[in-house]
């Protein structure tokens, strides 16, 4: 009996994945949405501007944190008004699941020095802070002139040690988000807004600082 619910079920799962890909749906987009696409311009256009004006006579060297902050840091450049250099490195901390592991480690080394350079890091997501403090220490070894974070999402009720991002898109609740780059076991990334998978823990308001 066992068996034959489960090779249903898969049936199931099967039939709904035909469909979506039959009717164009795309995956996830049956999930509650946190932020659309429209509020995510709007933003990163509201930060592009304040970057471009805090950097006048400089050229501000922007390392994205791959994976999650790729589509974030192609937006932004592309609304920057100055000119600005990029690089990448990968950081790994989460693994599979939805909970950090709480260890961080470089996967993915920068390919141009950064010394000298008035650094802005880019990430998806402020969380505990552990990456950050992390790439602070670890960058600021490099003697860069200027080191400063710009994240989309800050979720601030989560951090354990005490860092701030200097440009910050929007503040968020202690929920797990995915689209727009940001993933749950390399899925979703493509979606175009960000959305959130539920839990009994899940709250469904959100903040942008001011």
């Amino acid at each position: 009996m066992q068996n034959a619910i489960l090779q249903f079920s898969r049936s199931l799962s099967r039939a709904s994945t035909v469909n979506n890909y039959m009717n164009n749906i795309p995956i996830g987009s049956d999930l509650p949405i946190l932020l659309d696409a429209a509020a995510i311009d709007a933003r990163i256009s509201e930060l592009a501007a304040r970057i471009s004006n805090d950097y006048q006579g400089k050229t501000p060297h922007l390392v994205g944190v791959l994976k999650g902050a790729w589509v974030f840091m192609a937006d932004l450049v592309r609304k920057i008004s100055i000119h600005c250099t990029v690089d990448f490195l990968s950081i790994q901390s989460y693994g599979s699941g939805t909970v950090s592991s709480g260890e961080v480690k470089i996967t993915k080394d920068l390919d141009i020095s950064i010394e000298g350079r008035d650094v802005l890091v880019v990430e998806d997501i402020l969380d505990t802070g552990r990456t950050f403090s992390y790439l602070q220490e670890v960058l600021g070894a490099h003697d860069p002139a200027s080191l400063k974070l710009a994240a989309l999402l800050d979720k601030h009720s989560r951090r354990i040690i005490p860092v701030e991002a200097d440009y910050v898109g929007f503040e968020i609740p202690d929920v797990f988000v995915v689209g727009y780059g940001l993933d749950y076991d390399q899925k979703y990334r493509n979606l175009a807004e960000i959305r959130h998978i539920p839990s009994p823990q899940t709250l469904f308001s959100f903040d942008k600082p001011e």
